[in-house]
């Protein structure tokens, strides 16, 4: 089943001591540390607009051609700015080289079984792309798929791929420089040979086989303009032959109601094709054609205002996941012939409820305050068994054939790194497999939950984790991160960011803000259109935590959030520039009033509603957008905004004008700097030299804004 929905050696007393008070070493070099440049000059265009009679100056409108001189040229200049400054602090270069020894481990992936052939990902260290390896029974492993030999530096990504019901062949699809629109190739896993494609302008798909010879695949009409920026709103089906052109391909589903999100699945067994349709990012409709006995597709579910997932199908009836009358989801099977018929398989509980199908079970997992337990069922959903899981902390069963006697889990948390474990679905024995080769000492970390209090009164889980033996006297150098929305949770995982953090003596502190999952769909709800400013408030109070605890203090404290959590850090800097010493927002979404504009933004309309709704969801978000809310003659934290050329999820546009709009209203002495890097996307796929290189900035640019002088 496909579901479509983001380092340093150990380190000894003679590197980083980052608190106050405590003694200072020296620095591999001594400079006297970076001065800032004039912000390169930008031009205040005259464009106004009309929101139900209320004017809205909007200057830095040309900014959003991403395909005009004016604008390249401004990139330039502010990434000349940006990195003549980053580059100028004493210790960045020593960071940069501390980040690779770190990264530099091997990182092997899970096993994939096709037929008897086995698959994985496996990255030497370094690599900027994860290689495919291929073993044949009672053969030795070979290089199957290498996605660094695309692109020569190492920016084309394998974004998903799926074998055909033989295992003869393998259809997947590529990234370009971070793009979300795709490519589509086939090749022969026996000789290797490309042998169709590629499929062009496929976006938020996986290739579907519906038998040997064919694949589902979703793509969107060409949109008018830039093919990275402009809206995409009509999404659809095709079924491509195998050695035919595209222009042949069959549309499936999307000839008649518009829908802004669509995909196919095509169950196990092969008898079902399973399409889900969205117009936001919340809510869908179900459509399920036999394709044994043939027909039309067949509505399953009428109600697009919940979400239902196809986990698998047994006989005649198909299993989904849903929140359809379960805030905290349940598990249903329905028959084609008698679609309304739901009957529940596994209930709705008191906690959030995820499932998949491996080895004939089903494989729950519930989510309890923010961490994950899971469970095997059989498929009438009685209980097997609770899976003994290492630790507390993030773990999910991958999906297996029904004829599998086995099957392979993930765990993590923010001091064990990510770890593959064989599960004997008949014993219920679980086996390491493998496990990332960090040099990190989980021993010498402590992660603690803590329950802290919004402004309304709501009780948020915040997880902070840090070196055992901490002082808590105020001072230690902290990053707070935060997402809140889209119903996505945040869970304990392990990530080289936040063990390098840690290991130099920094607090990385997670919070669990209202708009995510962990609580079920109320906690959504209640962070979503004009409940938003919930969310800020959470975010708020979980640094007033830190710092009335002693983890901290404002001068010590930096926020980091992406893609919507970098609207949290632009809408909370705003708000409480006097609470942080940094704000880090990535790629975010910080044009409240036009982000539906631009790709396929309408479709976040159901967490944030749009300026044309009505005049109070207007007033309502340009009360908080973050472009919108910068004011004249304030010093606002030292911000270093992250984003990318090839971002077509969140356009650059936003963090452009903000950076902009910030640069003109700041007064303050600290920098207000923007890196745009080149050739990379919203995040996925990124080539691990580029991801160093930006962590090092992001590091050095937060350490030396909170007062750390030297290392």
């Amino acid at each position: 089943m496909n579901r479509i929905v983001i380092a340093i050696v150990v380190i000894t007393t003679a590197v980083f001591y980052l608190m106050a008070g405590r003694d200072q070493q020296a620095a591999p070099s001594q400079t006297a540390g970076p001065v800032l440049q004039a912000y390169p000059a930008t031009a205040r265009g005259e464009v106004v607009d009309n929101y139900f009679g209320n004017a809205v100056a909007d200057p830095y409108r040309w900014l959003e051609d991403d395909r005009s001189e004016a604008t390249g040229e401004w990139v330039t200049a502010q990434n000349e700015v940006t990195h003549s400054y980053i580059k100028a602090i004493p210790y960045r270069g020593h960071i940069e080289q501390l980040l690779t020894a770190k990264w530099d481990y091997e990182k092997p992936g899970r096993p994939i079984h096709v037929g008897d052939t086995t698959y994985w990902f496996h990255n030497s260290g370094l690599q900027n792309q994860a290689v495919m390896y291929q073993q044949r029974k009672g053969e030795e492993p070979r290089v199957f798929l290498d996605p660094n030999t695309l692109a020569a530096d190492g920016t084309t990504s394998l974004a998903s791929y799926e074998f055909s019901p033989n295992g003869k062949l393998m259809a997947y699809a590529v990234s370009e420089g971070g793009s979300d629109w795709r490519k589509i190739y086939v090749m022969d896993t026996d000789t290797l040979a490309v042998i169709d494609g590629p499929i062009v302008d496929a976006k938020f798909t996986s290739p579907q086989w519906r038998d040997n010879d064919s694949f589902y695949y979703s793509l969107y009409e060409k949109p008018d303009g830039s093919e990275l920026s402009a809206k995409t709103d009509r999404h659809l089906v095709y079924l491509h032959r195998l050695q035919t052109p595209q222009t042949e391909d069959r549309l499936v589903f999307g000839d008649g109601d518009k829908y802004r999100y669509v995909w196919a699945e095509v169950s196990e067994d092969g008898r079902f094709l399973v399409i889900a349709a969205a117009n936001s990012t919340s809510g869908n409709r179900v459509f399920v054609q036999d394709l044994q006995q043939g027909g039309d597709l067949v509505a399953l579910d009428g109600d697009i205002a919940s979400d239902s997932e196809f986990v698998t199908s047994r006989g005649d009836e198909l299993y989904f996941l849903t929140n359809r009358e379960a805030p905290n989801k349940r598990l249903v099977a329905v028959a084609i012939d008698q679609p309304e018929a739901w009957r529940d398989v596994i209930a709705e509980s008191e906690h959030v409820l995820d499932v998949t199908a491996a080895g004939g079970y089903l494989f729950t997992r519930v989510m309890v305050d923010a961490t994950y337990r899971l469970y095997q069922h059989d498929m009438d959903g009685q209980l097997v068994r609770e899976v003994a899981l290492p630790a507390i902390g993030t773990a999910s069963v991958y999906e297996a054939r029904a004829d599998q006697p086995f099957s392979y889990y993930y765990f993590y948390n923010n001091t064990t790194p990510l770890s593959y474990y064989r599960y004997d679905n008949n014993s219920g024995e679980s086996t390491l497999h493998s496990r990332h080769a960090v040099d990190f000492d989980s021993e010498q970390y402590v992660s603690k939950q803590v329950f802290y209090t919004s402004k309304d009164g709501t009780r948020v889980p915040m997880l902070i984790s840090h070196k055992k033996g901490l002082q808590l006297d105020g001072t230690t150098p902290t990053i707070l991160y935060g997402y809140g929305g889209f119903n996505i949770s945040e869970t304990p995982r392990f990530t080289l960011e936040r063990a390098t953090w840690m290991e130099l003596g920094g607090i990385y502190a997670v919070a669990n803000l209202r708009g995510g999952g962990e609580y079920g769909k109320a906690w959504h709800r209640a962070g979503t259109q004009q409940q938003k400013q919930n969310v800020f408030d959470d975010f708020i109070a979980a640094a007033e935590y830190l710092l009335a605890e002693g983890y901290t203090s404002s001068q010590r404290l930096a926020i980091s959030g992406r893609s919507n959590g970098g609207l949290l850090v632009g809408a909370t800097m705003a708000q409480r520039p006097d609470l942080f010493a940094v704000a880090l927002p990535a790629v975010g979404v910080l044009d409240m009033l036009r982000y539906h504009q631009f790709t396929a933004g309408a479709g976040w309309a159901y967490d944030y509603g749009t300026a044309d709704d009505s005049v109070e969801m207007f007033n309502y978000l340009r009360g908080y957008s973050p472009l919108h809310n910068l004011v004249e003659g304030v010093a606002y934290p030292a911000t270093l905004v992250t984003t990318a050329d090839h971002d077509d999820r969140v356009v650059p546009a936003h963090s452009f004008k903000f950076a902009a709009e910030l640069q003109h209203r700041h007064t303050g002495k600290q920098p207000v700097l923007i890196r745009i890097e080149t050739s990379v996307g919203h995040g996925a796929g990124k080539p691990t030299d580029k991801a160093i290189e930006e962590l090092a900035d992001i590091f050095a640019f937060t350490l030396w804004n909170m007062g750390v002088t030297s290392l």
